[in-house]
Parts: C-alpha cells; structure tokens; sequence
C-alpha cells in the first residue's frame, strides 16, 4: 500500500468527495457511482494530493478555456477527472505545484464568480 494513501477507506473517500464538491463546477451532491469511483481510487493506492491536484488542474483547464471555445457540457461525475488523474500519475507534479494549483483556482473561480454577477446586475439595469 502507498504510505501517502490513508488505511481508512472511510476517510480516504470522505476526503476524495469533498474535494470533489468543493470544485467550482461539480454537482452539489454526489452520487452512487461518485462514491464507487473514489473508492476504487482508493483501492489503486491514488495518493490524496495525486487526485487533489487532478481536480484542481482539469477545473482550471475549464475555467481558463478562450471566450470564443464552445461551452462544455457541466462536469456530472467524477469520472470526468479520471484522464488527469493517469496524467499525473505517469508525469508527477513538483510538491509545490499543488499550493500554486490552489491559489489560482480561488483567484480565476473568484474573479468569474464577480463577473457573472456583474454581468447579472447590469442586464437587469436596461
């Protein structure tokens, strides 16, 4: 077993939904298959800051996609993380890396949060 993968199944899946949820454009809630899915993760020895830094990198490549790029469609599972989690796994971050990850999503999902609700409160202005 991977020392950095907790023994306790329990809290390994709580920490991996909650990551999840905490995400800009996940579902409120999770589902069956959510939780399926973090315990396999769970089972393949993942380390918990191997899966945090997937979450964190794909909900960045979503969030800084160009203005003008089809939209996607919402992220309903989190299944969805699962290629960026392979990427890492087979391309490791530097450790570091993880703290930067997090500080660039709460500023571009903050700075997207301000301007849809600009964007709100001056449509409702005409």
């Amino acid at each position: 077993m991977n020392p950095e993968v907790p023994f306790d199944v329990t809290s390994y899946v709580s920490a991996v939904l909650a990551l999840y949820l905490g995400l800009p454009e996940t579902p409120l809630r999770v589902t069956a298959q959510d939780q399926k899915h973090a315990r396999q993760l769970r089972d393949r020895g993942v380390p918990l800051r191997i899966v945090e830094a997937a979450f964190l990198l794909a909900s960045l490549r979503r969030l800084l996609r160009p203005a003008d790029a089809p939209p996607l469609s919402p992220v309903r599972s989190l299944a969805y993380f699962q290629p960026v989690i392979t990427e890492l796994l087979a391309n490791p971050v530097p450790e570091n890396y993880l703290e930067y990850l997090r500080l660039k999503l709460r500023h571009i999902a903050g700075r997207k949060i301000t301007a849809e609700v600009q964007k709100t409160t001056f449509s409702n202005d005409r």
